[in-house]
């Protein structure tokens, strides 16, 4: 036909086409002909599930975080008890986009940092165990005196409370170093590890408001004030095993 210009390719060699653009100005990638961006992501949907899971169980486990985000709901009421939950999850978040952003690699480099991250962790978790300490050997009447004219910390201050607790703990830097290897295979693109920690955000949004809503119930607040020194006691014992781990432990 008129007009129209065929091309045959030499025997031997071969035609590639790496892609095209639609009239819409859409690019088209060979091997995902929709043009779909979720599309890219589907081969690592298995890894990313596996990353998930771990996220979930290690979020959901007691720890430092989860025990104070308990200890402050059910002592202190919701609001106190989700200003912290949000502090530990900025804290969390500030750990997942500093190890996406190469973190790792500096780790190597400024090793001595964390060791005196892992020192003012461990001495942090040290002093939550002491003030514990003293709430559990305090008798009712004087607990009660004390905290009906002890002026509640504020917001902000309970926020900064839940910030401390988990950006002083270099462990969860190597949490979230060991997920994101979980999550993100060598030459996974970009968007994968934007949708991995996406996902944890949403995770750890239900997870730890869940805990401080749940424990701020006064069906709760009654049965804390019924067993409060045994509360306070064990709280005072699990954070002073944390920080002493946490200062012997080699990282």
């Amino acid at each position: 036909m008129k007009g129209t210009r065929h091309i045959t390719p030499r025997q031997g060699h071969v035609v590639q086409f790496s892609g095209c653009q639609t009239a819409s100005g859409s690019r088209i990638v060979a091997g995902n002909p929709s043009g779909d961006p979720m599309a890219d992501l589907t081969p690592y949907l298995p890894q990313l599930a596996v990353a998930w899971t771990a996220y979930l169980i290690g979020t959901a486990s007691p720890g430092p975080a989860i025990l104070a985000i308990i200890s402050t709901s059910i002592s202190r009421g919701r609001q106190a008890g989700v200003a912290l939950a949000l502090g530990v999850l900025t804290g969390s978040y500030v750990w997942a986009i500093l190890t996406a952003s190469g973190l790792s690699a500096l780790i190597r480099t400024y090793g001595e940092a964390i060791v005196i991250l892992k020192i003012v962790g461990g001495c942090y978790l040290l002093w939550l165990a002491w003030n514990a300490y003293r709430a559990a050997r305090k008798s009712e009447e004087t607990y009660r005196a004390q905290i009906a004219a002890m002026p509640a910390l504020s917001l902000r201050r309970q926020y900064l409370k839940g910030l401390g607790i988990h950006i002083t703990n270099p462990k969860a830097i190597f949490n979230w170093i060991m997920l994101t290897s979980l999550g993100m295979p060598p030459g996974a693109p970009g968007g994968v590890m934007a949708t991995f920690i996406a996902g944890c955000m949403v995770m750890g949004v239900c997870v730890f408001l869940g805990f401080a809503l749940v424990f701020s119930l006064a069906p709760v607040h009654r049965a804390y004030l019924k067993s409060r020194r045994a509360i306070e006691g064990v709280m005072a014992a699990f954070f002073a095993f944390a920080g002493f781990k946490l200062l012997t432990t080699r990282l």
